[in-house]
């Protein structure tokens, strides 16, 4: 049991060590940080969200949210439709720019994934991605219910 903690907590830290590696040389391009890549691809997946969608889709809180959209409009990625609006009650868009960024790291995240698994079989690759998202789900719950106790 321990054996297997250790090999999944240490290869989720690797990864997620060299993914913020990968995204912060790519959006370094365009004058950002690795951490904006999440909410660029985000909003180009989703089209317009709003603040609150935009802290439940990318799994941060809204001080988070609310720099990095400061960031990101102030840069010219982002507009906000509803002018008066706040923050969470205004639709949040891509630019023309924050699109073309946004396109340019979602082709460059696809060729990282394609080639760190390339050695992977289809079938292989749908288990991983099954098993990934059960553990994810199973750890969300626990994470907001906290650990059983002991008998």
């Amino acid at each position: 049991m321990v054996e297997r903690f250790a090999r999944f907590s240490l290869a989720i830290s690797e990864i997620s060590r060299c993914w913020h590696k990968l995204a912060a040389e790519e959006m370094a391009a365009y004058g950002l940080r690795g951490a904006h890549a999440i909410y660029l691809t985000t909003m180009y997946r989703c089209g317009g969200v709003t603040g609150p969608q935009l802290c439940e889709l990318c799994g941060r809180d809204k001080s988070d949210v609310s720099r990095t959209v400061a960031i990101l409009q102030e840069k010219g990625f982002v507009t906000k439709e509803g002018v008066n609006q706040s923050l969470y009650r205004g639709l949040l868009k891509l630019t023309a720019q924050g699109r073309a960024a946004a396109e340019q790291v979602c082709e460059r995240a696809a060729l990282a994934v394609e080639l760190a698994g390339g050695d992977l079989k289809e079938e292989e690759r749908e288990c991983f991605y099954r098993a990934l998202e059960s553990i994810t789900g199973h750890l969300r719950e626990i994470s907001r219910e906290g650990l059983p106790k002991r008998p």
